[in-house]
């Protein structure tokens, strides 16, 4: 087998043996090397469809069931993609101004042929997850060897957050699939490829851009590359790539103008993802808040990573592949460091809206499975001169063990508890008392979630209401105000009014004891129908 100096030789320069009998007879098979990918996606493929009909009620619930109300939307009012619209701000039209909407566009056709199923986005999505493993094992080759790629695409199919998200239903498993396959076709062209795999490139780039805005962290490599021809006198080349640049940029511009528009000029007035960037908060506060670094590190030991995918980050950061002589591959293997530095910059803008939303981490997981991979072969074959060694084998397995024992199987279960639950049955309870056309107002054991709308199978509002810079996470202070929020809901036709029992928002007030005068009123001016141990419903009835 190959001396353990092949982990550093990239796709297409590792030594060539003399063809023998034995090799003519192998080709009639499927190669080593693609054996082991197929190795790889299927076990992506157990660790993200296990438990995929799970409903919307776990750690990202609120962001999946305004995915999911969109898809919703699409499927049962208006085709139309640049009109994404939720249905938790009453009657509607409640168009808000969102990423382009890939995943929950492609659900919506799913609903329109097979029937409405909430857990058909997280298909979706881990469907696109597996795009990512198999891109990310491709650029890993190209830039550090066939058996780095088999080490990185296997941390990443094994990692609780790429996991996670790539079975939630959530736009950023498109965004990075997206990207990572654009970066692979891109640096295919850029080390001699066909010249057609720049168009497609571009196209998944912008594509992954549009699907998330931190996709744009996927344009640093494709611009790092691009200087590189520069620096080599490739004129041309580099300017055929700066043009299709641009032309990506243009689109992308122009959609968010468009997103920035909407949410600015129809209710609710709502633009996902515009607070907590530095230029909201300001430079010192984001100093004075140390870049948030203590709740990144808090998500990334407690929930996201755990210690093993962390320390064998840092074993492959520390310790880089021995350095080239060929400039050209000089250059690919720098495409690691590039995409990382360039997702710090990211971080560095915007840690206030990325640690709020954990998910957005999502850029960081392909350049952290490469060096994840990367420390897991230094260690597993530490002195050796071959990975066939029963020793290495053994350290191999034993790495692995310990990654699925201390950090994927314990956390993935951690992420996917279903919190939510509650709130689901008080969504599943609205849609039993509904009747064709009825309006709801619900407050989910997290107050703000809107999951108990989305289950109701109507529109509504979530209580207090929210949208636009409505804080909706937090009760009012006083009855009065409370009521009178009621009453205008009311008069915008709401015709069942519903609370968890356990609902308790951001001051960890619990609606039952906080909003007691809003309780007596409804007893006054509504016909309850349910008082459970965990429910309270009531009809609302007009003045």
């Amino acid at each position: 087998m190959a001396d353990v100096r092949e982990l550093n030789q990239p796709e297409g320069q590792q030594y060539q043996q003399q063809a023998t009998g034995r090799n003519m007879a192998a080709r009639n098979y499927l190669s080593v090397h693609t054996a082991i990918l197929l190795g790889i996606l299927f076990i992506a493929i157990v660790f993200r469809f296990h438990k995929i009909t799970l409903p919307l009620v776990d750690g990202f619930s609120w962001r999946e069931i305004s995915t999911a109300m969109m898809a919703d939307n699409f499927q049962q009012r208006s085709w139309n993609i640049f009109f994404p619209e939720v249905s938790w701000t009453g009657p509607g039209p409640s168009y808000q101004g969102r990423e382009f909407q890939i995943i929950s566009y492609v659900t919506a056709l799913l609903y329109q042929l097979f029937g409405w199923h909430d857990w058909f986005g997280r298909v979706v999505a881990a469907f696109f997850g597996l795009v990512t493993v198999f891109s990310l094992h491709r650029v890993t080759a190209l830039c550090w060897g066939e058996m780095h790629a088999h080490a990185a695409a296997l941390a990443y199919a094994l990692m609780p957050a790429a996991i996670m998200i790539d079975s939630s239903f959530l736009p950023d498993p498109a965004m990075l699939a997206l990207a990572t396959l654009g970066v692979w076709l891109f640096v295919k062209y850029w080390a001699g490829g066909s010249g057609w795999l720049l168009p497609l490139a571009t196209a998944s780039v912008s594509l992954g851009a549009l699907s998330k805005p931190p996709g744009l962290v996927a344009g640093a490599v494709v611009f790092y590359l691009m200087v590189c021809w520069i620096l080599e006198k490739k004129q041309k080349q580099a300017t055929v790539v700066f043009v299709w640049g641009l032309l990506s940029l243009a689109i992308i511009a122009s959609y968010y103008s468009w997103a920035i528009y909407l949410g600015r000029n129809y209710p609710p007035y709502h633009i996902a993802g515009s607070g907590g960037y530095i230029w909201d908060h300001g430079f010192w506060a984001y100093v004075k808040n140390r870049f948030y670094f203590k709740s990144a590190w808090n998500t990334a030991v407690l929930w996201f990573y755990g210690y093993p995918f962390l320390m064998l980050s840092a074993v492959g950061l520390w310790i880089p592949p021995r350095s080239v002589e060929d400039l050209k591959q000089r250059a690919l293997s720098t495409i690691p460091y590039v995409w990382m530095a360039a997702a710090m910059i990211l971080y560095l803008a915007a840690a206030g809206e990325i640690t709020a939303n954990v998910w957005n981490f999502h850029i960081f997981h392909v350049p952290l499975a490469i060096f994840c991979g990367r420390g897991a072969l230094l260690l597993a074959t530490l002195s050796s001169r071959t990975v066939l060694k029963p020793a290495v084998a053994l350290r191999a397995i034993c790495i692995v063990a310990v990654a699925l024992a201390w950090s994927t199987l314990p956390l993935v279960r951690t992420m996917k508890k279903p919190v939510a639950t509650k709130g689901k049955l008080l969504g599943e309870e609205l849609a039993r008392l509904t009747q064709p056309g009825d309006l709801v107002v619900a407050i989910a054991p997290d107050v703000g979630d809107p999951v108990a709308v989305y289950y109701s199978r109507a529109r509504g509002w979530v209580f207090p209401p929210g949208g636009g810079d409505a804080d909706w996470s937090t009760f009012v202070a006083d009855e009065a105000t409370a009521i009178a929020q009621l009453d205008e809901l009311r008069a915008q036709g709401a015709d069942l009014f519903g609370v968890a029992k356990n609902a308790t928002d951001q001051q960890n007030r619990r609606f039952v004891e906080h909003h007691v005068g809003v309780i007596d009123y409804l007893d006054k001016t509504a016909t309850k129908l349910v008082d459970s141990n965990d429910l309270l419903v009531y009809r609302i009835t007009r003045p």
